[in-house]
């Protein structure tokens, strides 16, 4: 049984099983270590409020555990709410459940809010902070890693959970033809052209450094012996060069960054979703919202041909 919720329910609570069958099947279906960790963590504090055997779920002990985290955010609450959601399915699927209690509760609604990218120039200087593009011989292989590890997400614009988890077979490194597989979100894989040669090399140079040859490529451990680097030591690791070179971005920003570059270059919406893994465009027309050179030129352009009238 998984040890976390062993350490949280003990064995013998009587929804303890059905978790980790449940955290087992996702698992088994595909899901990425970072979901099952949000399912994990959003279930057990579920179960502060139900107790029982799990065929005695109803709708009462969900509105409880809405009502007890509504100082969240919308998002977290619609994300927690899910997780309940789908472990209800799972259930009623299982005959462990004879009614679904979910289809009484309401939906949460989540305002759009417009991303936020963060500016060149302050990504430059943290990602500087670290190690230069042609490090000294004598820089340690963990701020080598770090480096590719945080350029990976910014000019890749891949998500940081995707980042930690690549593999080095991901990566396809033929001269000129560089490309890397990134396993997104619902096991969806998409391939994504590595077209900064100042990255490649870079990358070229960690791989020989750290002197891998299978498994991951960002490891937690300097010795290499190590299994994949986590998000959260990998969050944590950012948050620290951001406070030494006195910037304030979060992690997730570089992916921004990237997209709104990508917008204001004038690469297609469609190219940009697919790089990005956005399972529909809606999510990507966010960034055309923010400020875009490309409508900005189109404008002036305009305005100077009706001025010269």
């Amino acid at each position: 049984m998984d040890p976390v919720i062993v350490e949280h329910l003990g064995r013998e609570h009587p929804l303890a099983r059905h978790l980790d069958d449940f955290l087992t099947d996702r698992k088994n279906a595909g899901a990425s270590p970072h979901t099952l960790r949000a399912y994990r963590g959003d279930i057990l504090q579920f179960t502060a409020h139900c107790d029982g055997e799990i065929a005695e779920l109803t709708a009462p002990p969900i509105r409880e555990f809405l009502t007890a985290i509504d100082a969240v955010s919308a998002a977290t609450r619609k994300r927690k709410r899910a997780a309940v959601a789908s472990w209800c399915k799972w259930a009623v699927r299982h005959d462990l459940l004879d009614a679904n209690p979910m289809d009484k509760i309401d939906t949460i609604k989540v305002s759009k809010y417009l991303p936020r990218p963060a500016a060149t120039a302050d990504i430059t200087k943290v990602l500087g902070s670290i190690c230069s593009r042609r490090p000294r011989k004598d820089v340690p292989l963990d701020r080598l890693r770090d480096r590719v590890l945080f350029e990976t997400i910014y000019v890749r614009g891949t998500r940081a959970a995707e980042a930690c988890s690549l593999d080095l077979d991901d990566f396809d490194l033929r001269q000129d033809d560089e490309h890397v597989r990134i396993h997104g979100k619902g096991g969806t894989v998409r391939t994504v052209l590595l077209d900064d040669h100042g990255y490649v090399a870079l990358l070229k140079l960690y791989l020989s450094r750290a002197g891998y040859r299978f498994g991951p490529v960002f490891r937690a451990s300097i010795n290499g012996t190590g299994g994949p680097l986590s998000y959260d030591a990998a969050h944590h690791r950012w948050q620290g060069y951001c406070e030494a070179a006195g910037v304030d971005i979060e992690i997730h920003q570089l992916r921004h960054a990237h997209a709104t570059e990508l917008i204001n270059a004038g690469v297609s919406i469609e190219v940009v979703r697919r790089r990005l893994g956005h399972a529909s465009t809606e999510t990507t027309q966010l960034y055309t919202l923010l400020a875009d050179d490309v409508a900005d030129t189109e404008i002036r352009a305009a305005r100077r041909r009706r001025d010269r009238r």
